[in-house]
């Protein structure tokens, strides 16, 4: 199931950072809005492989 999110993001020292709006603790970073968009699908894609296999 394809889930959809609000990327709230700003400029900082010429990086773009963002957060997910509905997920709090998913914050990421990029040099484009691209790199940043994609980072951030890294974090909540290890976000939730974390809940569904916690480690020991």
């Amino acid at each position: 199931m394809k889930r959809h999110f609000s990327l709230e993001y700003w400029m900082d020292d010429g990086w773009y950072v963002g957060r997910l709006k509905e997920i709090p603790g998913i914050f990421s970073q990029g040099e484009t809005l691209e790199e940043l968009e994609e980072n951030i699908r890294d974090a909540y894609t290890m976000m939730i492989e974390e809940e569904v296999s916690p480690r020991p």
